[in-house]
This record gives C-alpha cells, sequence and structure tokens, in this order.
C-alpha cells in the first residue's frame, strides 16, 4: 500500500498544526512552473489570526527543514486559512458556517441557498429566504440529502441583532 506524499505530509504535519489550538483542513502540493508549493490550510472553530498562522507556519517550516519530508529542491510553504467561499465537507465546517447562508447542491438534483441555523449529528436546519416579500421559511436537511455545500459571500447583509438594537435605540 503506497502513500502519497500529501497523505505522509499530513501524518507528519498535522499534530503539530494540532497541538497550536488549530485543525490541518487541507494539504497540497502543487507546481507552479518550475517551482513546488506546499499549501497548509488550517482553521479551528474560533477562526485562525494572523499570529496564530504565523506562529504555526514557523512551526511547519522548521519541521519540514528537519525532516526534509519536501526533499533537497526549493519549494515555498503557503500557510492559510479557508476562503471566504469555503466548501464544506465535515461536520465541523457545517458548525463553523452556522449562519451563514450556504449554496447546496442536492442529491436528489436541485441547489438551495439557505442560512446554517443548527447542527446536529443526522443533519441541519436552516432558513430559506422569502422571495418576493413572503416569509423566510425553515427546512431540515439530513447530511445523506447534500451533495456539495458551498459558503455564500454577503456583501449586503445585516446583523440583525445589531439592527435590533440601533432600532430600539432609535
Amino acid at each position: 500500500m503506497s502513500t502519497t506524499q500529501s497523505e505522509r505530509l499530513r501524518e507528519l504535519l498535522e499534530p503539530l498544526v494540532t497541538s497550536h489550538g488549530l485543525d490541518l483542513e487541507e494539504i497540497a502540493v502543487d507546481s507552479v512552473g518550475r517551482k513546488r508549493v506546499l499549501r497548509v490550510v488550517v482553521d479551528s472553530d474560533t477562526g485562525a489570526d494572523l499570529d496564530r498562522i504565523a506562529d504555526v507556519s514557523r512551526a511547519l517550516s522548521a519541521k519540514l527543514d528537519e525532516t526534509n519530508a519536501m526533499g533537497e529542491d526549493a519549494y515555498d510553504l503557503e500557510v492559510g486559512t479557508p476562503g471566504a467561499e469555503r466548501l464544506l465537507t465535515e461536520h465541523r465546517h457545517f458548525v463553523r458556517a452556522t449562519d451563514r447562508l450556504v449554496k447546496f447542491q442536492l442529491t436528489e438534483g436541485g441547489e438551495l441557498v439557505a442560512r446554517i441555523l443548527e447542527v446536529d449529528d443526522e443533519g441541519i436546519g436552516v432558513e430559506v429566504p422569502g422571495v418576493k416579500g413572503r416569509k423566510a421559511t425553515t427546512r431540515r436537511l439530513g447530511f445523506p440529502e447534500i451533495a456539495k455545500a458551498r459558503v455564500q459571500v454577503e456583501f449586503n447583509r445585516k446583523d440583525s441583532k445589531k439592527d435590533m438594537k440601533e432600532e430600539e435605540e432609535a
């Protein structure tokens, strides 16, 4: 049974990432022209600020140099967090996306754009926005019903708690 370079790197680096209070979400080795790039994506339930990312980046770099896991050829190490429109693939991703707008591809076909309200072991409760003046509705999705889910970027979203407080003060 052979393991890929990414799997070997994950085994080497994941304990180090975890020791910094982060989850290792993704690891990939890509070729960009003549250069190799090791991309490491980290996250946590509370997010990963720049200081934590810098700390884990230094630790990963030292471990990679110490073990020579990337070989003798030059490479760039990039450590970051998932993008704004992250793909949700693990239970913890859905939990972290609570109160976010998500586009779901359903296993039986079709799409649904809804806000995640709650997550449990079997699935999620979502709020489907109302259309043309209609009220929003709630719906339950079991994980087997979800083929793909991706967080959507919202530029004009009002923070309902903040807006309610401002309206009360006015």
